[in-house]
């Protein structure tokens, strides 16, 4: 599950990172044009060309989707059939679901984005058979960007900023029923300052109580925390270049309290990223740029399961891997990928563009 703080097993530590490591970096049988000597993705067929942001991988097995046209998916089987849950009405609607959230098999909680009524929060309890609105923004200057939970029950959702600061939502339900929190405690937005929409990992959380949020857009790139669940928060300027709307940090990913990396650049095709990953450990206070970065644009990370310095980077250009914690990276494939999740049970799962998912896995 990519909320409840991406909490994992310290069992096999070293030997499943390694395992999958090794496995990423191996040439992929079955793997698409431009991956020969890439990582050891196996793509799975969606059927579908929707662009896919939102990703909760639960198990092996099980995983969802979220994307573009009002598509969720759900697959229970590994990848090998992928089932159309999307909400009735959602493609009509051409609601953009960029972020979702999954319990288990049945139970999730997917994000739709957008200007005023086009932000919209729905949840379903039965493998998306049916599912609930549970809230929709009705402030026309309010856009939701991401959303995360740190248990079953508590979860928070992020609007870029209105008066001047970013929006918190924050259920106590599972995602039922929303609240705005009270945003005294929230730092003064940059002028220009926004999250991206980009890998459902501009809201990450880590523990019972621990949240970080991304942003780009403004003149310096920033990276928020809270330690109450959103009720007050600290920001903390990142090296990762901005001074332009396409600019910023565009994923988080936290292994615990502590370590962190931020990845992001320049998301536009024809513009270089220089210093596109940081890396922290002590919960944000301080980021430091990576040694060797990514060499492109990169939209979503995931620390490998188990492994306490192992993690992947993905982005429209490629995919890339660090073994030291995010201080360096190499590129290990060249295919598009806009987001990543790792489970306990020893998975990966990457999804993107014109329905691109594929999977990675230590036994």
């Amino acid at each position: 599950m990519k909320p409840m703080g991406k909490t994992r097993r310290l069992m096999s530590l070293g030997l499943c990172g390694a395992a999958l490591a090794a496995a990423l970096a191996a040439p992929a049988a079955q793997a698409a044009p431009g991956e020969r000597h890439g990582p050891a993705w196996t793509p799975t067929d969606t059927g579908s060309d929707a662009r896919f942001r939102g990703l909760a991988a639960v198990s092996s097995r099980t995983a969802w989707l979220a994307g573009s046209q009002g598509t969720v998916l759900r697959t229970t089987d590994g990848g090998r059939h992928w089932r159309d849950v999307s909400p009735p009405g959602a493609a009509d609607e051409a609601l953009e679901f960029r972020d979702i959230e999954a319990f288990d098999a049945r139970r999730a909680v997917a994000l739709a984005i957008g200007e005023g009524e086009a932000s919209r929060v729905l949840r379903t309890e039965d493998g998306g058979a049916t599912w609930t609105e549970s809230f929709r923004n009705t402030d026309a200057r309010a856009f939701y960007d991401c959303l995360t939970f740190f248990d079953s029950r508590h979860g928070l959702a992020m609007s870029d900023p209105v008066d001047g600061r970013f929006r918190i939502l924050s259920t106590a339900d599972g995602g039922r029923s929303w609240n705005v929190l009270p945003s005294a405690g929230m730092p003064q937005a940059q002028a220009g300052e926004a999250g991206f929409a980009a890998s459902g990992q501009c809201l990450v959380s880590a523990g019972p109580k621990d949240v970080w949020l991304a942003t780009g857009g403004a003149a310096t790139a920033r990276v928020l925390h809270s330690g109450d669940r959103g009720l007050t928060w600290t920001a903390t300027a990142s090296p990762i270049p901005a001074g332009d709307p396409a600019r910023g940090v565009f994923g988080l990913a936290f292994r615990d309290r502590t370590h962190g990396i931020a990845v992001g650049g320049d998301y536009r095709a024809d513009q270089v990223s220089p210093r596109a990953s940081a890396v922290t450990s002590d919960g944000g206070r301080r980021w430091q740029p990576s040694r060797t970065p990514p060499a492109a644009y990169r939209s979503g990370v995931a620390w490998l399961p188990h492994s306490r310095s192992a993690a992947l980077a993905v982005g429209p250009a490629g995919t890339d891997l660090t073994t030291d914690g995010g201080r360096t990276w190499r590129a290990v494939g060249t295919g598009s990928y806009d987001t990543v999740d790792c489970t306990a049970d020893g998975s990966c799962w990457a999804a993107g563009e014109k329905g691109r998912v594929a999977r990675a896995f230590v036994s």
